[in-house]
């Protein structure tokens, strides 16, 4: 399901691909691996390389006639992606309307060949600063986050009077009993969960899928290691993931912020030693 993230932080990916779009055209393969890397993102694999962290969510579209005629729209896709790849969903959280119209006028300039200075010298004089604001801003964000989940916690607490919190802060309600063989790290798991963020936004979900998934249980993130190793087959078990065992400051994709508290309901059908 979620692979154990790297401990790449937001700002250091933006400003790579800032640097990448600030000192060259986009040349066809640069479009194609781009397009390649955008379905990737959104797939879902059985075998292990993508799990659907970056479900997409459709609570904000609508299903109004698209901006333009058949024959632009594909270039308005590019556009699409292109924002999907440097951080929509992030970014957004970062910057205010004046910044972003200034990252939008940056990337136009550029793209088009009508800026006025160098964007190497651009990058060599602000990048630093770039990060540095970055930086701050993600880490604000990230603990706000943080105490929205630490709250979450306490509430589901009270709530659920037969759940308890290990010493690492997981939290482990079961709520159907299994019978069957009890997990280690060295296994695989066949599943079904259905994962929230604290709001209640789906990030993902196998039981919406149809279909349960294998996977090594040492490759996950650390609260499903610990939670699914207190499991035992035919089990049915509700998981609440403060973010140091999920996916930390950095968060993943598009759709599981940094500092994210996550919530799983999870069945526990086999276990493959």
């Amino acid at each position: 399901i979620h692979l154990r993230p790297n401990n790449n932080s937001i700002f250091s990916t933006l400003y790579k691909l800032l640097r990448i779009f600030l000192n060259m055209k986009l040349s066809t393969s640069m479009i194609t691996a781009t397009m390649l890397s955008s379905t990737a993102a959104f797939s879902f694999s059985r075998n292990g390389a993508k799990f659907g962290a970056r479900a997409l969510t459709a609570r904000h579209m609508s299903s109004d006639a698209m901006p333009h005629s058949d024959e632009k729209m594909p270039f308005y896709a590019l556009g699409v992606n292109l924002a999907n790849q440097i951080g929509k969903g992030q970014l957004d959280n970062l910057l205010s309307e004046d910044e972003m119209d200034l990252v939008i006028d940056g990337f136009s300039s550029i793209m088009k060949g009508t800026n006025l200075v160098d964007g190497q010298a651009v990058l060599m004089k602000y990048g630093m600063e770039l990060n540095q604001i970055l930086t701050s801003r993600t880490a604000s964000v990230s603990e706000k986050i943080k105490a929205d989940g630490e709250d979450f916690i306490a509430n589901f607490l009270d709530c659920n009077d037969e759940a308890v919190k290990t010493d690492s802060g997981l939290v482990y309600y079961s709520m159907v009993e299994g019978t069957g063989a009890q997990p280690t790290t060295a296994d695989s798991v066949e599943v079904h969960y259905h994962g929230t963020l604290t709001d209640g936004t789906v990030f993902d979900s196998s039981v919406d899928r149809g279909q349960t998934i294998t996977f090594p249980l040492g490759n996950v993130i650390k609260g499903w290691q610990e939670g699914l190793a207190m499991m035992k087959e035919g089990g049915k078990a509700t998981l609440v993931i403060p973010s140091d065992l999920a996916y930390g400051d950095a968060g993943t994709g598009d759709s599981i912020p940094g500092g994210a508290t996550l919530k799983f309901e999870v069945e526990l059908f086999k276990v493959n030693p």
